[in-house]
């Protein structure tokens, strides 16, 4: 069974920084692009960050470039997001994401408010 569970986030203050982990189970992790979504309160879930099994490929929002690192350790199954410099505009609850087999699989979310 596909599962998908994040971890880390937390209120920070602007400027400050973050580390998201997404442990995953159930699937040949090394395989698979993995994926960052958020979801902003009254917003359409947008993509943060992706990058492929092999860690050869990335992609990130214009949003979020420079400022937000995506990573991967395929031994511990874990994606992570480190994102530096944070800005009120990043307060949104944060998604793993996989496409495994033609289904879409999704984590519960992990809360990032970002507040002075």
């Amino acid at each position: 069974q596909v599962q998908l569970v994040e971890s880390g986030g937390g209120l920070v203050q602007p400027g400050g920084s973050l580390r998201l982990s997404c442990e995953a189970s159930g699937f040949t992790f090394s395989r698979y692009t993995m994926y960052w979504y958020r979801q902003a309160p009254g917003k359409e879930r947008e993509l943060v960050a992706h990058l492929t099994g092999t860690g050869g490929s990335t992609g990130y929002a214009d949003s979020v470039k420079v400022r937000f690192t995506i990573s991967r350790d395929n031994a511990k199954k874990t994606v992570y997001l480190q994102m530096n410099s944070l800005k009120p505009e990043d307060t949104a609850v944060y998604y793993c994401y996989a496409r495994i087999s033609g289904r879409d699989y999704w984590g519960q979310g992990t809360q990032v408010t970002v507040s002075s």
